[in-house]
């Protein structure tokens, strides 16, 4: 299978130039996913109100906001391996306090800290990737970074059954790992970045105007994602389920983006992506409705949370796919950096919107956030799409992908079903504009 079609050369410079960044990338999300889990377990083992450990969580996304900020500045003044090499480093720090104490507030700014390094790390990484990318195959590229990045979130999380969640070895662990995620960056001879020099500035509110589509979907998805997050645990722990099926649990949804990611990705480079991430959200809703009637402990949960994500995850690389088909390469650095922003702010915002899914209606509550977030996203998508028309497809069919032509016919359906309601909508605005000159 070819990663980078048409591209036979190039792809080989490309591999060269980001394989100590994948290596390392894999690395911080181990510790990253671990010491997430643990901490939501510990939270959860020390009785504190929703609110609280909700606001934990909240604390992480809050330091995105500082994060995707400070990292574009620190980008433009030193380049990308040293911001990187800087930011695990304190990452790493960051998680030994962590274990180090046993307070909430000392959780909280630890939270803020991590969430800046990590938000600053795939600023870093998106930055670089999208840099190297063109549009006809950046959607696999980003596809091979989701899989790395959600792959090895989940098998952090696997790894929680080995520890006791009140203890330092758990987070001394993820202090190692994370440290080790230095050195594949730092000794990569072929290691290659983009330019930097002409990274334009780029604000919200002109990202906005440019892809609308692009800034709302990474706005709601990080909403959905951030409650699906900084709720799964809580929900598991509170439902009686023990360290290691809570790990299961939690990671599966991780190992489903991991799985699902490519071929996704894949369909939204040759299908009108705003399509395929509605279907994405279609099955998410579908498979969230049956997992209602399901109880936590079941082997079908575990299921229908692997295919959860795997709908629900593929979401943030489409639509940064998308924002970055229609942006100039001189303004990609900043748009990852707005990108990363928004996701950090729908994300801050998600635990706090579905902690009360969970408090009012019980064991059922998890899967209506999942519900409820992912329906918004939806209309978003719905409503883009009849408000700017694209074909949808460019491509002749004998260049379309395998995993393309496997969404086409869902695809052509929805599309179909959108488009028609919103040229009869169209239609009845015309002729109401004609009946005066008639």
């Amino acid at each position: 299978m070819k990663i980078f079609p048409k591209l036979n050369a190039n792809r080989r410079t490309i591999l060269l130039a980001t394989w100590g960044l994948f290596a390392g990338l894999t690395l911080l999300m181990i510790s990253a996913g671990s010491f997430s889990t643990l901490l939501g377990i510990r939270a959860e083992l020390e009785n504190l109100p929703t609110l609280i450990s909700g606001g934990i969580t909240t604390a992480y996304y809050a330091g995105f906001l500082i994060g995707s900020w400070y990292s574009l500045r620190a980008l433009r003044s030193v380049g990308h391996i040293r911001v990187y090499a800087a930011l695990t480093s304190l990452l790493s720090a960051s998680i030994i306090v962590t274990g180090l104490f046993d307070s909430p507030i000392v959780w909280l700014i630890m939270r803020v800290s991590t969430g800046l390094c990590l938000a600053g790390l795939y600023v870093i990484a998106e930055s670089w990737l999208n840099g190297m990318a063109e549009n006809h195959y950046r959607g696999r590229l980003l596809a091979v970074y989701n899989v790395v990045t959600i792959g090895a979130w989940g098998l952090g999380q696997l790894l929680v059954f080995n520890f006791d969640a009140r203890n330092i070895g758990g987070y001394a662990f993820a202090a190692i790992i994370a440290s080790l995620a230095v050195i594949p960056v730092a000794i990569s001879e072929q290691a290659t970045t983009p330019e930097i020099e002409n990274h334009l500035h780029l604000s919200m509110r002109e990202l906005a105007k440019i892809v609308p589509t692009g800034a709302g979907t990474i706005l709601l998805v990080g909403l959905a994602h951030g409650g699906i997050l900084g709720m799964a645990v809580i929900h598991a722990t509170r439902e009686g389920l023990s360290v290691g099926r809570i790990g299961v649990l939690v990671a599966v949804l991780q190992l489903g983006g991991m799985a699902l990611t490519w071929p996704i990705s894949s369909a939204s480079d040759d299908i009108d992506r705003r399509i395929i991430g509605l279907l994405c959200c279609i099955g998410v809703i579908t498979l969230a409705g049956v997992m209602i009637s399901q109880p936590t402990a079941s082997n079908w949960t575990i299921l229908l949370m692997f295919l959860i994500g795997g709908f629900s995850f593929p979401l943030y690389a489409i639509g940064g796919a998308y924002t970055n088909d229609w942006v100039s390469p001189e303004q990609m650095g900043a748009a990852a950096s707005q990108l990363v922003t928004l996701y950090g702010v729908g994300a801050m915002i998600g635990p706090l919107v579905a902690a009360p899914f969970l408090d009012i209606a019980g064991e059922q509550g998890f899967a209506w956030s999942i519900i409820s977030l992912h329906a918004v996203v939806l209309l978003f998508l719905v409503y883009r799409i009849r408000a700017w028309h694209a074909p949808m497809t460019t491509k002749h069919w004998d260049d379309v992908s395998f995993h393309g032509r496997a969404f086409f016919i869902p695809a052509t359906i929805v599309s179909l079903g959108v488009n028609r309601r919103g040229q009869s909508t169209r239609q009845r605005r015309q002729t109401e504009e004609q009946q005066p000159q008639q």
